[in-house]
């Protein structure tokens, strides 16, 4: 049986709900694949969202620590945030490790590309390993009361495995960077620091 690719929707009207910097949603009515008249609301990012995992020299991860408000619970992620679309998202994350832990990477590596809830929202995430850390002073947003904890990268994985980090960014990209380094796709230096 040939796999359809081609979008079964056919879009009647589109209208806009609601809109503030960060997102825009819009409700379309539609008819279904099937043809029967229905809704369909999404949530439009206004920016891209970034992930990084900062390994340092003695294989260690700094880790986030924040309250996130939707959920109304504390989390612990990988160094996250937005960027502009438009702007080359390896300049978000770069950005983004600053304001968060005051780090600064000599080497960068895209390791996925992540379609977040992609029922509801056309979010995407641009995740990044960075390596030959160098430590200055964190700037966080007014928006953020953040901690950091620095953890062996094992530690780390271990929290994505067993539920410690529930965060999709952060946990898609610890198990993608694990799984890099297991098959050999990572310089070797950064395999050891990763895989002890």
């Amino acid at each position: 049986m040939p796999h359809m690719t081609g979008n079964p929707w056919t879009v009647l009207n589109t209208k806009p709900i609601y809109e503030n910097p960060w997102m825009k949603v819009v409700e379309h009515d539609v008819l279904t694949p099937k043809g029967s008249p229905g809704i369909y609301g999404v949530m439009h990012a206004q920016h891209l969202a970034t992930g990084i995992v900062p390994i340092d020299d003695q294989g260690c991860v700094t880790l986030v620590g924040q309250y996130r408000f939707p959920l109304k619970q504390y989390s612990w992620e990988i160094p996250e945030g937005g960027g502009k679309k438009g702007v080359d998202p390896l300049l978000s994350a770069q950005r983004e490790l600053v304001e968060e832990t005051g780090q600064t990477a000599r080497h960068w590596l895209p390791i996925l590309t992540l379609h977040l809830s992609n029922s509801i929202t056309d979010e995407t995430a641009y995740c990044f390993l960075a390596w030959g850390l160098e430590q200055g002073a964190p700037c966080p947003d007014d928006t953020e009361v953040l901690q950091l904890r620095r953890v062996p990268f094992g530690e780390a994985y271990a929290m994505a495995k067993n539920g410690g980090i529930t965060d999709a960014i952060a946990v898609a990209s610890l198990l993608r960077v694990r799984l890099l380094a297991l098959d050999g796709d990572l310089p070797e230096d950064v395999t050891r620091l990763i895989l002890g």
